[in-house]
Order: structure tokens, then sequence, then C-alpha cells
């Protein structure tokens, strides 16, 4: 509670816009039931979204490239981006 007051108390402090974007983040005038509880659902879909997005950036990726503005040739001793790149982004390395 006190953490998600302290933190959108921050956004008063914009000029002109503050108080209200608070309000309106609030969902009043003050940080009550209704905001913790769109800030929990916000926390809980965000980790989703952002795993699809990345998953729709692959699919991108894989379908027409990476670019090439240095002009050298890509053909040189490449490897292939699964199972090397998928299993090392994976773990992390």
């Amino acid at each position: 509670f006190w953490g998600a007051t302290v933190i959108t108390n921050l956004l008063s402090a914009i000029p002109y816009i503050g108080t209200t974007l608070a309000e309106w983040i609030w969902g009043g005038f003050a940080v009550d039931k209704a905001t913790l509880t769109r800030f929990f659902a916000f926390h809980f879909i965000l980790p989703f979204i952002i795993t699809a997005l990345a998953i729709v950036h692959l699919l991108f990726l894989h379908e027409t490239g990476s670019n090439n503005p240095s002009g050298i040739n890509p053909n040189s001793d490449k490897i292939p981006f699964h199972p090397y790149y998928t299993i090392k982004d994976a773990l992390g390395l």
C-alpha cells in the first residue's frame, strides 16, 4: 500500500499534469483497494505481454533475417539460430 502511495505521489511532481495523472492512476483521490487490484493485475499480465512480444520479435527476425548495414557478406561461417542461440538465450549464457 505505502509503496504504491509513494511511487504514485512522485507523479504529482510533473508540472501541469502531475496531479491529474496521479488521480487518474489512483482511480480516485487516494490509493485504495481498486488501485491495488489494478496494480496487481498489471503486474500479473505484464510478463505475459513481454514474452508474447519477444516471441513475435523472434518470429519476424527469423522470417526476414537481421539487417546488414555494414555490407559485409553475411553468409560466411554461420551457425543456425535454433537450437544454438535458443539454448544459449534460454540458459542466460
